[in-house]
């Protein structure tokens, strides 16, 4: 699975800075001391995704989503199974992810552990400067709805991103604008609305510098953060067996 060895490389590297510390805070240091006293490499990914299960998944996604400057994988991070259930989930995104592919050639679309990151650039959806979807959105969010609504049991988090060019509240207020813009389109395409969420991040979370144009182009984007939801879980652990 591509984008599988991202997540758990990051996973590895933050792993003794961030959760230890984050972790005795909330009370959960029982659950991660195994796996932190083995330095995070040696866990297999059911133990790593178990662990994430016991110690509260949204929890930990904030924290390494947070520490890692991207929103997008903490989300993935704290919507995780783990186990046997997880690989069951997993196999289900790859499936999703692949037919994305085959129809979204103005989209980065990349698996990352249990799901799926679309990354829409700005001028793909939207004019410079503006929060109304433009004349080629319609498109390919259309092909994006069409396997959207083949696949119910996900959820979607759509999040807007900027340059840091402007202030910081000017900023934030456009990436809500986008992603909401966004939803919006989407609940009209009958996407059911308790499937999806809209997130501003503003310029907090580059994935780029901002001292080139083509740097600032790369930051201002729309993501999609496709994730199981609790019905497909509940698949999942009863086919896991667990």
């Amino acid at each position: 699975m591509s984008g599988t060895g991202e997540w758990y490389s990051n996973w590895k590297l933050i792993c003794k800075q961030t959760i230890m510390k984050t972790i005795k805070q909330f009370g959960l240091i029982a659950a991660f001391a195994g796996l932190v006293a083995s330095g995070c490499s040696t866990a297999t990914k059911s133990q790593k995704g178990a662990v994430i299960g016991t110690g509260g998944g949204a929890v930990i996604g904030a924290v390494i989503g947070k520490a890692t400057g991207n929103t997008a994988r903490g989300a993935i991070i704290g919507a995780v199974l783990g186990g046997v259930g997880g690989a069951v989930i997993g196999k289900k995104m790859d499936k999703q992810a692949e037919e994305m592919k085959k129809v979204l050639g103005d989209a980065e679309v990349r698996r990352e552990g249990e799901g799926i990151i679309i990354n829409f650039k700005e001028k793909v959806l939207f004019a410079y400067d503006k929060a109304d979807l433009g004349a080629s959105a319609s498109g390919n969010l259309t092909k994006l709805v069409e396997i959207l609504n083949r696949y119910p049991d996900t959820d979607i988090q759509i999040i807007g991103h900027t340059d840091s060019k402007g202030s910081d509240e000017y900023n934030q207020g456009l990436s809500e604008r986008r992603a909401n813009a966004v939803v919006n389109y989407l609940r009209g395409n009958n996407i059911n609305s308790s499937r999806l969420s809209a997130v501003g991040k503003g310029e907090t979370d580059p994935i780029a510098t901002n001292d080139t144009e083509d740097d600032r182009a790369q930051n201002r984007r729309v993501e999609f953060v496709i994730t199981a939801n609790e019905k497909m879980k509940a698949e999942a652990k009863k086919e896991a067996g667990q």
